[in-house]
């Protein structure tokens, strides 16, 4: 298990697999909740996540192909796309400057 802190998320990566619209709601989620920390949300396919991504979020069951896609990166699954227990320890860690373990 790695550990990255809120305060060195910069950019984070919300990738999605078929582009239902799910993930679309939880970036723009995350954008509001994020706003006024200064981190970059972006929308992305699994296989397109971006070299400089600090943090990529994804559904549990893509979360392989996205390790595989961006080897070293921190991924943190979730499986419900609002209200996800995993995606508010990050909203926490980068409002408050605190450790996420991965």
């Amino acid at each position: 298990m790695a550990t990255i802190n809120g305060k060195d998320i910069h950019k984070l990566v919300v990738a999605c697999d078929a582009g239902m619209g799910s993930s679309v709601m939880l970036a723009s989620t995350l954008k509001k909740q994020l706003g006024k920390t200064g981190v970059t949300v972006e929308h992305t396919p699994v296989n397109s996540i971006p070299a400089d991504a600090d943090l990529v979020v994804c559904h549990s069951g893509l979360a392989a192909r996205a390790r595989s896609v961006a080897p070293g990166k921190p991924i943190v699954p979730f499986t419900i796309f609002l209200g996800d227990p995993a995606v508010t320890k990050v909203v926490k860690a980068i409002q408050q400057g605190t450790d996420l373990n991965v």
